[in-house]
């Protein structure tokens, strides 16, 4: 793990664990799967999609409670997976390609 670890430090704080119970639960990893190809999961977003993805079209989508997706979004971003860019009210998610693919090449050289 000490060598995943040191490839991730390069440009996250998460580490293995934090990643691995971020995608425990099955809505943040639908979450994930959303965010790979937003223009498919959100046609209806107005802003720019290289803004990243409302965080109340995630919420909308999701159809749980602002604050269930809050947290999970939180988790998200505190293991790294999703980065976020906040425009006058709005807060917009996207994923961090390059800590995902750090992640599962780390994966696959270690199992």
């Amino acid at each position: 793990m000490n060598q995943f670890n040191n490839n991730m430090t390069e440009q996250s704080n998460s580490d293995l664990d934090d990643i691995i119970k971020a995608l425990a639960h099955p809505i943040r990893r639908e979450i994930l799967g959303w965010l790979k190809i937003p223009q498919k999961s959100f046609p209806d977003q107005e802003h720019s999609f290289e803004l990243g993805v409302c965080a109340g079209k995630i919420h909308e989508k999701a159809n749980l409670s602002q604050s269930t997706i809050s947290a999970h979004l939180a988790t998200l971003q505190q293991a790294g997976l999703v980065t976020t860019r906040k425009v006058g009210q709005w807060i917009f998610y996207s994923r961090n390609e390059a800590l995902i693919a750090r992640f599962l090449e780390n994966i696959k050289n270690d199992l």
